[in-house]
């Protein structure tokens, strides 16, 4: 009785995130197909608060921010791979490829996003074979919504099965944050050092195959970082990132030191496009 129990309920579970396309990017990623874009943008939350679509999209471009708080180069990684797999068509793909170049660990609330689909999709669980708990996750009925109960739990399925909206797709993808205030707090880089990383060689040989055209760069940090020059060691190790960790300075466009409030994304996201792009819409 127990495991038909845990079977029904894994099976309800299941069918009502099979519908659902509104509650996160990965959901509504997953649950799309034959999209066009422009330009993609991937990452962490110095994607997800840094790049404002609308100013890419007022200039003729198709866009969308699928940078997601927490996230790791892992993440980012499976959701390239779910969007080749639905026939997603990319031009551009800009990765974030600062901060998260100093681990090949994962996000684990991010992981168990993934988690609804891992019976559904050959990719995610190829992607997720080699991890200790897969076989678990895999093969005992409902084990992976008890496991990741915070994220994609009760509460989570019914918020879907209801279809109550969550502010991550509004502005394509792209989440303001507020103006800073009171004085600054340094961020410490004395304990980062790049290396290496897997899921970046992964990306770059998925946009190859795919003929995406792959701008990976660093993102502003505020000037009172301690240890700013890890991002030099970054171009030791991968030299074809492109540097715009000084491409914003100011406080005032900081909402905290490592990341940029609504003014300073658009003061960004402009410096950028003028960088690699030119308008499709003649003034």
């Amino acid at each position: 009785m127990l495991l038909l129990t845990m079977g029904l309920l894994d099976v309800l579970y299941t069918t009502v995130y099979l519908q659902s396309n509104s509650r996160t990017k990965i959901d509504y990623l997953y649950n799309s197909k034959d999209l066009d874009y422009d330009v993609v943008f991937l990452g962490s939350s110095r994607v997800n608060n840094h790049f404002v679509p609308k100013i890419f999209n007022e200039q003729g471009y198709k866009t969308f921010n699928f940078g997601i708080t927490r996230s790791r180069l892992e993440e980012s990684a499976l959701m390239l791979k779910l969007m080749v797999e639905r026939n997603y068509k990319i031009k551009n793909l800009i990765l974030q490829v600062d901060l998260n170049i100093n681990t090949n660990d994962h996000s684990e609330a991010i992981r168990s996003l993934f988690m609804p689909y891992l019976h559904r999709s050959q990719i995610i669980r190829d992607h997720y074979k080699n991890i200790p708990e897969y076989n678990e996750l895999l093969y005992i009925p409902f084990y992976r919504y008890l496991h990741y109960d915070a994220r994609v739990g009760f509460r989570e399925m019914y918020y879907s099965l209801v279809h109550k909206r969550t502010n991550a797709l509004d502005n394509e993808g792209f989440y303001p944050l507020t103006s800073h205030e009171g004085k600054m707090i340094p961020a410490d880089l004395s304990k980062y050092y790049p290396k290496r990383n897997v899921a970046y060689e992964e990306i770059k040989a998925i946009c190859k195959a795919n003929n995406i055209n792959l701008i990976a760069m660093t993102t502003p940090m505020c000037m009172s970082t301690i240890n700013r020059e890890y991002f030099n060691h970054i171009k030791s190790v991968y030299p074809e990132i492109y540097s715009f960790e000084n491409a914003v300075t100011e406080d005032k466009y900081f909402a905290t030191c490592g990341h940029m409030n609504k003014a300073g994304a658009i003061k960004f996201t402009k410096v950028v496009f003028n960088a690699f792009f030119k308008p499709k819409i003649q003034p």
